[in-house]
């Protein structure tokens, strides 16, 4: 089946992962040594815990390109939410390919729904707010596409894909422009069209304002703050609540009319989901 990221190449993530389990020898000692080489597998992907589901085109990935001929059918979709005891995949092919491609292929999807799981958890937790999720940067170096897929898949938007698309003006930047206003005039000038400037005070959103930022991020505000910091606004530009923000805490700041928050969480902290692969020979 297609699965097409931009900037992400999927044979080779397949083959550079494959090769890190396989070592210099590039042979899995244990199915190579206990299993015969003609032996046929049958086996099932399911979920122990209740997910939305990421991942399961790039676990087709692995285990088609072991065995191209092994059959392999999809039984939910990508983002699409289940309950616990929900099976995923069901596959038929060599038990030698299966074998080795097994660890590979859950640890993506565990990875990547666990992600999706707790996106929507947060984007549920907003429901009705009119106020958007956003990700972040802080994803594992190499996997961020994967990451970023993720969180869409959880119903989360992308925010910056990464230094390049679009500038982002924190307090280190501020600090050696000599003031917020001095650090946005300099981006402008240098021919960037999307400056995002973070703010940490009321104080500074009108300087960033009048020099031409065209997004503001109101960094580790209360609620109060943000909505006192929504109504200066007043709509000029997009604004982003980001620091600190939990389960406990989105739906206030979200209340307080922000066009978005951001939750380095998503990708940061989420735990894996349970997710298991049965064997039976064929």
């Amino acid at each position: 089946m297609a699965f097409n990221l931009p900037h992400f190449d999927l044979d080779a993530f397949v083959r550079a992962t494959l090769a890190e389990d396989l070592g210099p020898t590039g042979t899995d000692v244990t199915s190579q040594s206990v299993i015969p080489a003609d032996v046929r597998f049958e086996g099932t992907m399911d979920s122990r815990d209740a997910i939305v589901v990421a991942g399961l085109p790039i676990a087709v990935a692995f285990f088609s390109s072991l065995d191209p001929a092994m059959e392999i059918d999809l039984l939910v979709e990508e983002g699409q939410q289940v309950a616990a005891g929900t099976d995923l995949m069901r596959l038929r092919g060599n038990a030698r390919a299966m074998l080795t491609a097994e660890r590979s292929a859950l640890n993506t999807v565990q990875h990547l729904s666990g992600i999706a799981t707790l996106t929507r958890q947060y984007v549920d937790a907003i429901s009705g707010t009119g106020c958007t999720l956003l990700d972040t940067r802080k994803t594992i170096p190499g996997l961020r596409v994967l990451e970023k897929y993720a969180t869409r898949m959880g119903g989360a938007t992308n925010h910056r894909m990464g230094l390049w698309d679009a500038a982002m003006i924190k307090d280190n930047h501020v600090a050696v422009a000599g003031g917020v206003a001095e650090a946005v005039r300099r981006a402008r000038e240098a021919g960037v069209e999307r400056i995002i400037l973070e703010v940490d005070s009321i104080a500074q959103i009108e300087p960033g304002l009048a020099a031409g930022a065209s997004h503001l991020l109101l960094d580790n505000m209360d609620a109060d703050t943000l909505r006192t910091a929504v109504a200066l606004i007043a709509g000029r530009v997009p604004t982003e609540a980001s620091g600190g923000v939990t389960l406990d805490s989105i739906r206030a700041k979200a209340e307080t009319g922000v066009t978005y928050i951001s939750v380095g969480r998503l990708t940061q902290s989420a735990p894996a989901a349970d997710i298991g692969l049965d064997f039976a020979q064929a």
